[in-house]
């Protein structure tokens, strides 16, 4: 990997620490200072110039505070004259400010995605957006991975013949779909209404689930809140076994807990695209890596060779 930089900022430097090692090419350190003020001054400390650089920071709790250390991180590439500057951002929280859906708020989203651009981003890796078309609110080439395939090589390993994946919305559906033809099984889907942040109904689950072995595949988990309501009406339909797989485990509030204390849940499956709360003893959380898949997706984008010829959905 000739003329390659990478660097991590604060918030996940675990996972940018296995990607490298997956690359064969060392992690060099960033020096994040704090004045008096509380202004954050940050410094790449490692040679940029017409070097082919990746900032790998996905954005998790305490959101703003990582989103500055990037934008920071990007001026610093781009004043140190780096000849191409990739954001590696697993999780792009604010993907789920993706429309105006009330009078006079802001569109999250896409104001983040201009910020980043404006501090020096000439592309973005990311992975399983809250939206599809958030990755239209970049200007720059965005490279949007997801991680069915870590997530389907796991479930193999169970007997699937009486299987179904279930969304717990129609948002999701589309990537259920995907998945549920990757495992070879049956898809419903959830009814959802969202009252509130932490607030939801689900009226019904639309498809055949009665009898059935469940996977309930989501984007994220923050709280559970969805999932919770979701288990309520899939124990009125008399499912089988219930299993939750998901990309981003944010597991807010002990909400790993909350689902694994369900009688009805065997197995939580999420993946390392952020830093996972540690669980109580005995849990049934399992966490697989993505780090592989994003280490393959920078070689690619450093070569210039396809990178959706590999994580397209099927």
């Amino acid at each position: 990997m000739r003329d390659i930089t990478v660097f991590s900022g604060s918030a996940h430097p675990e996972l940018a620490a296995e990607i490298c090692s997956h690359l064969g090419t060392p992690l060099h350190p960033v020096r994040v200072k704090r004045f008096a003020n509380d202004c954050l001054e940050v410094q790449l400390q490692a040679n940029c110039r017409e070097r082919d650089v990746f900032l790998i920071q996905p954005l998790v709790a305490p959101v703003q505070e990582n989103l500055v250390e990037l934008l920071l991180m990007l001026d610093a590439a781009r004043g140190a004259s780096a000849a191409r500057t990739t954001v590696v951002m697993p999780h792009y929280s604010y993907a789920r400010s993706d429309k105006k859906d009330a009078p006079r708020i802001s569109i999250g989203a896409r104001l983040v995605a201009d910020l980043l651009v404006a501090a020096g981003a000439s592309r973005v890796l990311t992975m399983t957006l809250h939206s599809p078309q958030v990755h239209g609110f970049f200007s720059v080439p965005v490279d949007h991975l997801h991680a069915l395939r870590e997530l389907a090589a796991h479930f193999r390993q169970y007997d699937l013949s009486n299987t179904v994946v279930v969304s717990p919305d129609l948002g999701n559906a589309k990537e259920a779909a995907a998945f549920a033809r990757i495992l070879g099984t049956g898809v419903a889907m959830g009814a959802k209404q969202r009252i509130s942040d932490d607030r939801v109904i689900i009226g019904s689950v639309i498809g055949e689930v009665e009898g059935k072995d469940v996977i309930i595949l989501d984007d994220e988990i923050a709280k559970g809140t969805t999932v919770i309501e979701l288990l309520d009406r899939l124990r009125e339909r008399k499912v089988g076994s219930v299993r939750i797989a998901c990309t981003h485990g944010l597991f807010a509030d002990g909400a790993v807990d909350r689902l694994g204390d369900r009688p009805d849940v065997e197995e939580i499956v999420c993946t390392n695209t952020v830093p996972v709360p540690d669980a109580k003893p005995g849990s049934k959380l399992s966490v697989l890596s993505i780090a592989p898949a994003l280490a393959e997706a920078m070689r690619r984008i450093h070569d210039g060779e396809s990178v959706s010829a590999l994580f397209d959905a099927p």
